[in-house]
């Protein structure tokens, strides 16, 4: 299914993100985290220092397989920086400042990819958070969430405060990425989704616990892995994550598949329904990592490929609808 379309057809939106390329060289820009902060549409615009390159139908194989990061020869490391965002009542983009990291980006990185992937953006007791995934602080790549306050001014934004947030229990995880933040329960997240596991943050303590776990699991092809944020939509939450199908080319080369799907969970976060899988516009290898509601609809935003950005719009019918097709 391809989303994008079925929103299209009865009546939604799309519209690119996209900041001047004398700002990044002309690189990509993707997984945009939308957040309506009171009635102002903004977001997280991640911007890489790469060009990524994916075989389509793989008709076109690179040497080094179908899944290829092309990045400058003189820097090996693959580098992320965002952008805080604004977007007028229509989703056009209106205002892009780069965030000022410099109070804490004071160390050589010690690991391949650099900066903070894939970052949501939401407001807990007041404050404008980021949290994404950080890998660059040690010579094997453990990747860890890390929760950032945000300082909007009129000419600058910057990250005040950061907290890399430890796994639950032994903390001795090599992976923890794409936790979804529950926007009206501070500092807790969904883990995981299926079975469903949330844990409770304390930037005071440097702590994290799980609060909750499930005990259904839904026999799936795939496992549901995190993506936008966790939204109310009347007595439901709601969240669009994905899920990956990795395989081996022809070529015998990694390659993988990225689909996406609903789910809603009751108010003690019981799964009611999943939707079917989808697409957004047909790629390979998309990522949404940010929904919100806005007036009547629902704002969804995505990367294609690694090298673009887009916002859907559609109305809570539309998705309802969807949900139930």
């Amino acid at each position: 299914m391809n989303l994008a379309k079925y929103a299209l057809e009865r009546g939604g939106s799309i519209r690119p993100l996209i900041i001047p390329s004398e700002l990044t060289s002309g690189t990509g820009l993707m997984n945009p985290s939308v957040f309506v902060d009171g009635d102002k549409i903004s977001l997280i615009l991640r911007h890489v220092n790469y060009t990524f390159y994916h075989s389509e139908k793989k008709l076109f194989q690179h040497y080094w397989g179908p899944l290829t990061y092309v990045h400058p020869e003189n820097d090996m490391h693959l580098r992320t920086t965002n952008y805080y965002c604004e977007l007028d009542s229509d989703c056009n983009l209106k205002k892009y400042t780069k965030i000022d990291t410099s109070k804490f980006d004071n160390y050589e990185p010690l690991w391949d990819f650099v900066g903070l992937e894939d970052a949501r953006l939401f407001r807990w007791n007041g404050k404008l958070y980021t949290c994404g995934v950080r890998r660059d602080l040690d010579t094997a790549g453990t990747a860890r969430m890390e929760l950032c306050e945000i300082e909007v001014n009129e000419d600058s934004v910057i990250e005040t405060s950061r907290f890399r947030i430890p796994a639950p229990g032994d903390n001795n995880t090599y992976c923890e990425k794409n936790w979804m933040p529950i926007l009206d329960k501070p500092f807790h997240f969904v883990k995981w989704t299926n079975p469903t596991e949330i844990v409770k943050i304390n930037p005071e303590d440097k702590s994290c616990e799980t609060v909750y776990m499930s005990n259904e699991f839904y026999e799936l092809k795939r496992d549901l892995r995190g993506g936008s944020q966790v939204i109310r939509i009347g007595k439901f939450y709601v969240a669009c994550v994905h899920e990956v199908v990795f395989f081996d080319s022809s070529t015998g080369r990694k390659d993988a598949i990225y689909l996406h799907r609903f789910v809603v969970w009751d108010q003690d976060f019981k799964i009611v329904k999943l939707s079917q899988d989808f697409s957004f516009m047909g790629g390979d290898v998309e990522f949404c990592a940010g929904m919100s509601k806005y007036e009547d609809d629902i704002l969804l935003t995505f990367g294609f490929q690694d090298n673009a950005s887009y916002i859907l719009r559609m109305s809570q019918k539309i998705l309802e609808d969807f949900l139930n097709a």
